[in-house]
C-alpha cells in the first residue's frame, strides 16, 4: 500500500494545496486537515479531508490522525507546527496511548529538543553561530532602553523582529532613532481583537485569535542589518540528513518584508552547507525553510531565520536533488529517489496567484514560469477568488492612507 501523508494547514494558503498535488504525484496517498472552506478541499489529488476547528485544535489533530493513520504529517504554516508541538507535549504524558503519536510527530518534524528553537530567533542564531554558521548579531530586547543600546552599538538601520510571527507581519526596519520607541511598542503589543476577528472572517486565518484574547506580548529581537540580496532555501530532511533542497533568490515581494511572489533558482554552496549543518545539529525531519542575505560587500551568506514547516516553494519539482516530495517518499519507503520531470527549464518562477495579485501587468507573468495549476480547475478558481477578495477589501496600508492614520496604529 502507498504510504499516507497528512497535510495540516490552519491558514488558507494555496501553497498547501499545490504541495498536496506534488506529494500525490510522487507516490503518497494524501489526506488533509484544514478548515472549511479551504483550497485543499478543491484538489482532486487529496483522498480525504478532515475539518480543523480552531477552538479545538488538539482534538481536531487527534481525530484526523485516528481516522487517516498517516505515516507522515507535513505542517503548512506556523500555527500548525505550534499545534503539533502542543499535541506532542500532551501525548508524552499519556503513557503508552501517546507513544504512537509521539513517534509520528518525531518522524515528521525531527528531534523534540529542537522544537523550541524554531520559535526563538535569538536561540537559533546562537545555535547556528556555535556550528560556525555566519549570522548577523541578534539580541533579545525586552525594553526600549535595551533597543537603544543595540542601536548605539550597531548603528542604523536595525531589524526588529517578533518571535512567533510569519509572512513579514512581525518584522520592521528601524532607520531613524525617533521611530525606535513607536516601532517597539507596536510590535510588542498583542494584536487587537478586531484585527484578529477580521483575519478570521476575511482572510480565514486564526493565528492571531489566542494572542489577542490572552493579551500576550511578543518577544522582540534586534538584529544587525545586512545589505544584500535575499535568498530562501527549502530542504527535505530525514533523521538529520538533507535529502533534497531548493534555493531561490527573491525577486519580488507582495509588500516590503512580506511573502515573495517571484523567485529565481540559484545554487550556493555556503547555503547548502548551512542546511546540512543545521539539519544535523537539530536532527530535523520533514520540510524546513531558511532565509538568508547574500552580502553586497563580499557575497557571504548570512542566516536570518528558520521556518519549521513547508514553505510556498516546497511543491516545485525541478529535477534530481530538487524534488522534495519524491525525496521524502524515497526516504520513508527505502526506495531510490524517482524525481518527477522538471516543471520548467526557466530559472525564474512567478507564484500563482500572488504575483498576479501584486501586479496584474507584471512582466514576470509572461517571461517567467507562472505556476498556475491548470489541471486543477478548483484550485485556479480559489486563486481567482483570493484576488477578488484582495481587491474588494482594502489593505491595512490603504485604510491608513485613506483616513491619514499613523503607521504605528494597530487595527
Amino acid at each position: 500500500m502507498k504510504p499516507t501523508v497528512l497535510v495540516f494547514a490552519t491558514s488558507p494558503w494555496i501553497s498547501s494545496a499545490k504541495l498536496a498535488m506534488s506529494l500525490a504525484n510522487s507516490g503518497w496517498t494524501v489526506t488533509a486537515l484544514c478548515a472549511s472552506p479551504h483550497p485543499l478541499r478543491a484538489v482532486r489529488a487529496v483522498a480525504r479531508t478532515h475539518t480543523y476547528h480552531f477552538l479545538r485544535p488538539i482534538r481536531s489533530i487527534s481525530n484526523a490522525i485516528t481516522r487517516s493513520r498517516p505515516d507522515l504529517i507535513i505542517p503548512a504554516d506556523d500555527l500548525a507546527v505550534f499545534n503539533l508541538h502542543n499535541l506532542y507535549t500532551r501525548a508524552c504524558h499519556d503513557g503508552k496511548d501517546g507513544e504512537n503519536i509521539c513517534t509520528l510527530i518525531e518522524r515528521s518534524l525531527g528531534a523534540p529538543a529542537s522544537f523550541s528553537i524554531s520559535y526563538k530567533r535569538a536561540d537559533l542564531m546562537t545555535v547556528a553561530a556555535a556550528e560556525g554558521i555566519r549570522v548577523p548579531e541578534t539580541s533579545v530586547v525586552s525594553t526600549t532602553e535595551a533597543l537603544h543600546d543595540r542601536i548605539s552599538e550597531w548603528g542604523l538601520p536595525v531589524f526588529l523582529k517578533a518571535d512567533n510571527t510569519s509572512g513579514g507581519s512581525g518584522v520592521k526596519i528601524i532607520s531613524k532613532v525617533e521611530s525606535a520607541n513607536p516601532t517597539f511598542c507596536a510590535l510588542q503589543a498583542p494584536p487587537g481583537l478586531i484585527r484578529a476577528i477580521k483575519r478570521i472572517l476575511i482572510n480565514g486565518e486564526t493565528a492571531l485569535l489566542w494572542p489577542a484574547l490572552l493579551r500576550e506580548r511578543y518577544i522582540l529581537n534586534a538584529q544587525v542589518y545586512v545589505e544584500g540580496r535575499e535568498v530562501t532555501s527549502t530542504i527535505a530532511c530525514w533523521q538529520g540528513k538533507v535529502i533534497g533542497s531548493l534555493q531561490f533568490e527573491v525577486i519580488h515581494r507582495q509588500f516590503p518584508l512580506g511573502p515573495a511572489t517571484v523567485f529565481r533558482a540559484v545554487e550556493n554552496s555556503e547555503i547548502t552547507a548551512v542546511g546540512e549543518k543545521l539539519a544535523g545539529r537539530l536532527q530535523l525531519s520533514g520540510l524546513h525553510g531558511f532565509d538568508f542575505i547574500l552580502s553586497n560587500q563580499n557575497g557571504a551568506a548570512f542566516l536570518l531565520e528558520m521556518n519549521p514547516r513547508a514553505t510556498q516553494v516546497g511543491h516545485l519539482t525541478l529535477g534530481p536533488g530538487r524534488d522534495l516530495p519524491a525525496a521524502l517518499y524515497a526516504a520513508f519507503t527505502g526506495q531510490s529517489i524517482q524525481p518527477s520531470p522538471p516543471l520548467t527549464e526557466n530559472d525564474t518562477i512567478a507564484i500563482f496567484p500572488h504575483e498576479w495579485i501584486r501586479c496584474p501587468e507584471s512582466a514576470h507573468l509572461r517571461s517567467a514560469y507562472h505556476d498556475v495549476p491548470w489541471h486543477e480547475p478548483g484550485l485556479v478558481l480559489a486563486g481567482i477568488r483570493e484576488r477578488r477578495r484582495h481587491n474588494f477589501w482594502l489593505s491595512r496600508q490603504k485604510w491608513m492612507e485613506l483616513f491619514s492614520l499613523p503607521r504605528s496604529t494597530r487595527l
